[in-house]
């Protein structure tokens, strides 16, 4: 990693925890008094083709879609999204910020819909080229909890598939920030977000190093 290459901060957790509203806050705080303005995205849908993607993998009105070509479309959204988004604000020394990340696929489709981890892992890392978060943040939240704050009105396909599915997923999530090689941090999002903001702000600061976030 050279010296003024960006930080990659992923926020993870199953829908309805507060990762949108998170990143905006980290995104809009990373940006004070920095010289190179910090980048918010999220997964799926960052590009073109990743929003023609999204309309596939979310959408409740169009064909079924198979566990193994959920996570292939997924799979594909990430590579675009490194390729056209991620990569190169990295390279130019900007941070950023991205609601899901890789660990999503890994608890969606692996955790989730009972694919097999290893073989994901090799997806994963086959789309991502290799670059992993320099932190990633779990919110996280009891799938009751999550559907309460949805409401239920206008879920996607992920998040009309029930508490059932939900909690496999969380599960999940929690099992890869343990066994996971990269570094994690899990926030009880049931705090106030101020507090999880700060919570999550003070992990950055570490991740910095010397004279804190740009």
């Amino acid at each position: 990693m050279t010296t003024n290459r960006g930080r990659l901060v992923a926020l993870e957790g199953i829908d309805g925890c507060g990762k949108s509203t998170l990143t905006r806050l980290l995104v809009e705080r990373l940006g004070l008094g920095s010289e190179l303005a910090p980048v918010a995205t999220f997964e799926p849908g960052a590009t073109p083709l990743g929003a023609s993607l999204r309309g596939l993998l979310l959408g409740r009105d169009g064909a079924p879609v198979a566990p193994r070509a959920e996570a292939l479309l997924m799979a594909a959204d990430r590579a675009q999204h490194v390729a056209d988004v991620i990569a190169p604000a990295l390279e130019s020394g900007r941070w950023v910020v991205t609601d899901r990340y890789s660990a999503s696929t890994l608890a969606y489709q692996g955790y989730g819909r009972g694919l097999d981890l290893m073989e994901l892992g090799a997806i994963v890392d086959w789309a991502n080229g290799g670059l992993r978060p320099d932190l990633t943040i779990l919110l996280d939240l009891p799938v009751a909890v999550a559907a309460a704050r949805r409401g239920g009105e206008g879920d996607d396909r992920m998040e009309a598939e029930g508490l059932a599915f939900q909690q496999r997923v969380a599960d999940g999530f929690l099992a890869l920030a343990v066994s996971g090689p990269d570094p994690w941090l899990v926030v009880d999002a049931t705090d106030p977000v101020e507090l999880v903001a700060d919570t999550v702000w003070a992990a950055i600061a570490v991740l910095a190093g010397p004279g804190g976030p740009p």
